[in-house]
């Protein structure tokens, strides 16, 4: 098991890619805290976690937590740690999964919503990581960050989104710098599309879903969008010791999608 005993927090844990990230850390030994703004699917997660994999194999205390949380507010970041060092002890991997996301034409975007993508999408994990990192430096931990091929690449009709992964991929590198002396690894993962159930109701909401399935598919040369699962794994990769020798790396996990001639 290659997270055994270890503490992982994760947040938007509550559905998705944060969910099965989830239960694959959990599956491999982990203790892991489900961090969301809506604490009932949290909740829910941590609890399928238990009786998957605490109950039925026997371990002696829970294995998932869910904790409510607002990653953009502070007080509530601090409380979160601090409920996270209450439950284990200690903190060996923080995911930054929360985001929002705005597919929208520039001009048709107001102040407001521009305010929320940055402050989920990029002030949540600042506030994430300040918070975060004196307990990962105690056990030389990982940081591992959702970007977005969009923030390597673009992508038109959704400036702001990308301008905000853009803005964690330069995070990432910078913070691995500053923290390589701590021996403590920052790295983020940048998908393309990915069925999770959030891009399904945007298909089923498209005018053709047909049209738009098969938009989807040809967008990836593999000819499919990813599986939460697969974008999972990447992260469970990068916080491993599989990963020990990587850090400050941009990966993209996208089926070919930045390809072309």
């Amino acid at each position: 098991m290659r997270f055994k005993d270890k503490v992982v927090l994760i947040t938007g844990g509550g559905s998705g890619i944060g969910e099965e990230s989830a239960r694959l850390f959990a599956a491999e030994g982990a203790y892991v805290v489900v961090a969301d703004w809506d604490g009932p699917e949290g909740q829910r997660v941590a609890d399928e976690i238990n009786e998957q994999q605490g109950v039925l194999k026997g371990f002696p205390k829970v294995r998932a937590i869910a904790i409510q949380t607002d990653v953009s507010c502070a007080i509530a970041v601090e409380a979160l740690m601090a409920e996270t060092l209450q439950a284990f002890g200690q903190l060996d991997v923080l995911y930054n999964n929360a985001a929002v996301i705005l597919p929208k034409p520039i001009e048709e975007i107001d102040e407001q919503a521009f305010d929320h993508v940055l402050a989920v999408n990029v002030k949540g994990v600042y506030l994430m990581i300040k918070h975060a990192i004196p307990l990962l430096r105690q056990t030389k931990g990982t940081i591992v960050n959702m970007a977005s091929l969009n923030g390597l690449i673009g992508q038109r009709q959704n400036p702001i989104y990308a301008a905000s992964k853009g803005a964690i991929i330069a995070l990432t590198k910078s913070l691995a710098l500053d923290f390589a002396a701590d021996g403590v690894r920052v790295n983020c993962v940048c998908p393309a599309g990915v069925m999770t159930p959030l891009l399904e109701e945007w298909t089923r909401q498209q005018p053709d879903q047909a049209a738009t399935i098969l938009a989807l598919n040809a967008m990836h040369p593999l000819g499919r969008p990813a599986t939460s699962e697969e974008v999972a794994q990447s992260v469970l990769y990068l916080a491993s010791q599989q990963a020990a020798f990587i850090t400050g790396v941009a990966l993209p996990v996208e089926g070919g999608a930045s390809l072309g001639y």
